[in-house]
């Protein structure tokens, strides 16, 4: 099975995994030994031969054909530049269809790799020492993980790397961490794919064994189907709430993992529509060190029966990327407070009232420096066109308003400030804290 690629200055090292970003590809430099770069009408020529005989979809073939035969008639490709070369390759690709997974780029390390297997071009295969390192460098794509208020448990998965036992040992990890919250945030925003071995290992944990997950369409013939694994060392999290954040730059196998979710309803997606790279691509070696990643397959959902080549997969709840861990917080806050003891549910409710209002902002009774001044061993001032707050001695808080004359803590939620106004100036607060108890405090100088 072809695996896909991924953003193309990761997918090139590791040899297979999301889908390339925009046209043009940069070229990539390597510290390797490297040949002298083949002339431009050799690369086209290998171009076409890979075109004509893999990409996935017959009837845009002659489309691409004819876009480099005219470059070629027009002497574009007439260079040995690599950056050149690249960019107006990849520009006349892109004129003709907005495929993510197709581009070529210059890297002479990777041909060689690809050049080394059968047919020149990268399948499945034992990963090699080098792509198991790379793979390790990134923890496997789990760039970070951190309990948030309310014990929601989020990870940040910045590719869907796979290696084998080594990545599957890390996704184990990071699954124990979410079973431990009362609720889970995966964070796809920053990731452009990767394997769908790794796609199906998540995604087995938030589902029922040997339920139908993917239909791959590769080449004529070929069909590969995939199903959740009947069996996970970390165990499976099915029925917990679940939020992933998605943007434009989610994409590939990040987007099934998206469209397992919105398909058979695991959770809500929040954020912005995803980057819509739904073939799957494979890697094939051209002449002089130059690499072209080529779509070679359809991939469809089997909660849907559809793709998402072009389209993406839409949130269920849109708003700007930036923000989209503010929102799901507050959501999964606000879920939580139901069933949560009374104690508790107050400040879910107050931690998500202060998510929200960073998202939605609240406009203030009085202007920001009117609440500014000194209150006892407190100082309030405006900076950086907000609030801050320090007690003598102590840290720095920035205040967020919730209401016209009322402000909580940007790092500590469940307290907040609540300010006495008289004859349009605050003269005074009262800090809550997150216990109820209160302190008051009255202004003693501007």
């Amino acid at each position: 099975m072809k695996r896909p690629g991924i953003m193309l200055g990761i997918a090139i090292a590791l040899a297979g995994a999301g889908a390339l970003p925009a046209q043009p590809v940069p070229v990539v430099r390597t510290a390797a030994a490297s040949p002298a770069p083949a002339d431009g009408r050799a690369v086209v020529a290998g171009i076409r031969r890979v075109l004509s005989e893999n990409y996935v979809l017959p009837e845009v073939r002659p489309k691409l054909d004819a876009a480099l035969a005219r470059g070629l008639a027009e002497g574009r490709y007439d260079t040995s530049d690599p950056a050149a070369l690249t960019e107006r390759i990849n520009a006349d690709l892109a004129a003709v269809t907005p495929d993510k997974h197709l581009g070529v780029l210059y890297d002479p390390r990777q041909a060689a790799e690809i050049a080394a297997t059968p047919g020149g071009q990268a399948d499945d295969g034992p990963p090699s020492p080098a792509q198991i390192r790379r793979a390790k460098l990134s923890n496997h794509g789990f760039v970070e993980m951190k309990v948030l208020p309310g014990n929601i448990r989020y990870v940040d998965l910045q590719g869907f790397n796979w290696v084998g036992a080594e990545s599957a040992e890390a996704y184990d990890t990071a699954m124990r961490f979410l079973r431990g919250g009362d609720a889970a945030i995966i964070d796809l925003r920053n990731n452009g794919g990767g394997s769908p071995e790794a796609v199906q290992y998540l995604a087995s944990h938030f589902m029922e064994p040997n339920r139908p997950l993917m239909t791959f369409h590769m080449g004529a013939s070929q069909i590969d189907r995939t199903a959740t694994l009947p069996t996970l060392p970390a165990g499976r999290m099915v029925g917990k709430p679940l939020y992933v954040l998605t943007s434009g730059h989610t994409a590939s196998a990040a987007e099934e993992f998206a469209g397992h979710v919105a398909g058979y309803r695991l959770g809500e997606l929040i954020g912005d529509t995803t980057a819509g790279a739904g073939f799957r691509n494979s890697f094939f070696a051209l002449p002089g060190g130059y690499v072209i990643s080529v779509s070679v397959g359809r991939a469809v959902l089997a909660s849907t029966g559809k793709d998402w080549e072009g389209v993406g997969i839409a949130p269920t709840t849109t708003v700007a990327a930036d923000k989209a861990l503010l929102v799901a917080q507050a959501r999964a806050l606000r879920r939580l407070a139901a069933s949560a003891p009374e104690a508790e549910k107050a400040r879910y409710e107050a931690a998500a009232i202060a998510f929200i209002a960073q998202v939605d902002p609240v406009a203030t009774a009085l202007p920001l420096a009117a609440y500014a001044g000194t209150f006892g061993e407190r100082k309030v001032w405006v900076e950086d066109g907000k609030l801050a707050y320090q007690r003598e001695g102590g840290p720095k808080f920035v205040l967020i308003p919730i209401a016209p004359n009322a402000f909580v803590f940007e790092g500590d939620p469940a307290a907040r400030v609540e300010y006495k106004v008289a004859g349009g100036s605050a003269t005074g607060f009262e800090l809550v804290r997150g216990d109820g108890s209160r302190v008051a405090a009255e202004r003693t100088a501007s």
